[in-house]
């Protein structure tokens, strides 16, 4: 396993880690978490890389290892496709697959219609609304990072509070993160041509239905996995569910 920064946009070296050898696979993590947390940390990655795949995880700028500005210049609005249109850049790829989670899916699904190219992708813990209704998605969050102090347990961003302490969140650079995301149109979603996979859990409604987002896509596939939004990415049928669709 190697981990080492690459140069991006607006002066911001991002963390990456790479594992494995052969075909490239790109998986980009959610919000408030990290490749270790996303990939690393349950097995994903080393399934994977046993499967075959040389798997490339970025941290996204304000997490991980990246870059964590408090300059809002650092966050114009675009920046994390930006930020992955400069890795598929930086390990000069031409063929690969590409996977993410939350907002990861998000960017993912963003950068594809921006141009970028895989030649298959996997949207996990996504649905249609969170696409399309991401601001409403992202006002939850900039509360709860507003609110952090005063959020008890029973409040519904007591769990979002409890992430972001446990993974030692910069709060102003994740909030200045969550103004640069925009929606995604529901129209621009017919540019995801390629075979992608929802892979979502079946307690997993946080970002609406995957499976109204698969029936939105041009070649969509729903791929049901047990968990919610937070258990789900625990779960060793979430790699398995990976490895089978990109070894296809």
């Amino acid at each position: 396993m190697d981990k080492t920064l690459f140069p991006s946009f607006y002066g911001a070296d991002l963390g990456v880690t790479v594992m494995g050898e052969g075909w490239p696979l790109v998986l980009v993590h959610g919000l408030f978490s990290s490749a270790e947390m996303n990939w690393i940390k349950f097995g994903h990655a080393a399934k994977l890389a046993e499967a075959g795949f040389k798997c490339i995880m970025p941290d996204l700028r304000a997490h991980g290892a990246s870059a964590k500005s408090h300059d809002a210049l650092a966050y114009p609005h675009g920046v994390l496709t930006k930020d992955l249109a400069a890795l598929i850049e930086y390990f000069q790829l031409e063929d690969y697959d590409l996977a993410g989670f939350s907002l990861g899916a998000r960017t993912s699904a963003k950068a594809v219609i921006e141009g970028l190219e895989p030649r298959r992708l996997a949207l996990c813990g996504m649905g249609l609304q969170g696409l399309s209704g991401w601001k409403n998605r992202s006002a939850f969050f900039i509360d709860a990072i507003d609110r952090f102090d005063e959020i008890k347990r029973g409040d519904p961003a007591f769990m979002a509070k409890s992430f972001m302490k446990t993974m030692g969140i910069d709060r102003e650079a994740a909030r200045l993160l969550l103004g640069a995301v925009d929606d995604v149109a529901t129209e621009d979603l017919a540019k995801i041509t390629m075979p992608t996979a929802l892979i979502c859990g079946d307690k997993d409604q946080d970002n609406g239905s995957a499976k109204e987002l698969a029936a939105a896509l041009p070649d969509g596939r729903y791929m049901e996995i047990p968990g919610t939004h937070m258990s789900s990415v625990a779960e060793p049928a979430f790699s398995d569910a990976l490895v089978g669709f990109f070894s296809q």
